[in-house]
């Protein structure tokens, strides 16, 4: 049966991974892959994190299965990081997943349980995996407005007027923080307006937040998470911990299903376990248990929390450079947006040609609509980045 398979179109990124391996130029920039690494081009293992492995290496008795959604203490942990005190946990069912992406799955796939014909609202851009994910599923996607690429800024009166279709059973999907690709957020006005709208039409909304800590602050970043959960009647959250807290390869994430009816719990609970029973059973552990440890050990977590922010400042400090760098070079305030976008990304705006044209002439490899990954840089290489923006005429 085998010969009636199609080839499948190439994963982008991946080529463009594969595309910078072969480069042999000593100049070349990886602006594409979305990883976080540190100014040495390493993606490394966070302290806290390295230290819990090893308490875990001498405590750990048992390889045994874990529970169908996961261990509850890591749902506990990190629906507490995520969701603060704004739902009670009664509230909230959760089940562990394969990563973020685990997640983002489960729930497409819940919301067709709830709903055979529900309708994805998706914002344009958005995580290309994500309308990946859509198509395979054969699930109705509808795209709303949100990157303005000349002002660099959220659109948010095309965003609203686009939401002003959606209705009961609908599903729409919203980046919870640092917008992937844009690196363009919501303030909090914005999602109260967001809030209102799915309010009044009865939608439901589904939250994907996988940078929490890496904008504004771990508190910060999860305040739009935070107000729509505690206002709308239900909604979904997939949540991943591969880059906050480097867990990358243990694929580690959690998808809650969040409802004002504590009663409902036992229902949504029930069904995000059937879902990990009929797709991978038993959920990975290890990256799940870590992560647990380094939130409910008061040293490491104290340790965790400075070393996200380290990050969050050096990512700030780059967009900062880079911003004023191509200030210094073009005599204009154009680029300016850089310094307000949050997060690993933000989105030049530039054409593909344009994007050809770095990674031909200058060697800085960035993903085809002109997303570059903010942590590729360091303070030597921003410069060039900057030189070969200008004289490609972007």
């Amino acid at each position: 049966m085998f010969e009636n398979l199609k080839a499948q179109p190439a994963d982008k990124i991946l080529a463009l991974m594969q595309a910078y391996k072969e480069d042999p130029r000593e100049t070349k920039i990886d602006l594409g892959v979305g990883v976080y690494k540190n100014a040495e081009g390493v993606t490394p293992v966070m302290r806290a994190v390295k230290t819990a492995e090893k308490r875990l290496w001498e405590e750990e008795t048992t390889k045994s299965y874990v529970a169908l959604a996961g261990d509850p203490a890591f749902s506990d942990a990190l629906i507490a990081l995520v969701l603060g005190d704004a739902v009670e946990r009664e509230n909230v069912a959760a089940a562990a997943t394969p990563g973020g992406t685990g997640a983002v799955r489960h729930a497409f796939e819940m919301a067709r349980m709830a709903n055979p014909d529900v309708r994805v609202f998706v914002s344009d851009p958005t995580w290309p995996n994500h309308l990946s994910i859509l198509k395979f599923m054969g699930l109705p996607t509808i795209s709303y407005r949100y990157f303005d690429s000349d002002t660099g800024a959220v659109d948010f009166d095309g965003m609203m007027e686009d939401l002003a279709q959606i209705k009961k059973g609908d599903l729409v999907l919203l980046h919870g923080c640092c917008h992937n690709p844009s690196g363009a957020n919501l303030n909090l006005t914005q999602w109260q307006a967001v809030v209102d709208l799915l309010l009044k039409t009865g939608a439901t909304p589904m939250i994907d937040i996988a940078y929490q800590g890496f904008g504004d602050g771990l508190e910060e970043d999860a305040a739009g998470t935070r107000l729509v959960a505690s206002s709308v009647p239900e909604c979904l959250i997939a949540a991943s911990c591969s880059k906050n807290f480097g867990v990358y390869r243990e694929r580690t994430g959690l998808l809650m299903a969040v409802s004002q009816d504590a009663s409902a719990r036992q229902l949504n609970q029930g069904s995000l376990a059937y879902l990990n029973r009929q797709n991978f059973s038993f959920p990975p552990d290890h990256g799940a248990r870590l992560v647990t440890m380094v939130l409910t050990d008061e040293a490491l977590r104290a340790d965790w929390a400075s070393e996200v922010e380290d990050i969050r400042k050096g990512l700030l400090d780059l967009r900062e450079q880079l911003a004023g760098e191509l200030q210094r070079r073009s005599g204009s305030d154009r680029f300016g947006f850089i310094a307000q976008h949050r997060g690993m990304f933000s989105r030049l705006g530039c054409t593909p040609d344009q994007v050809d044209t770095l990674r031909r002439d200058h060697g800085i490899y960035l993903v085809g609509d002109s997303r570059l990954n903010i942590a590729g840089l360091n303070k030597t290489t921003v410069p060039i980045l900057a030189k070969a923006i200008i004289d490609s005429g972007i």
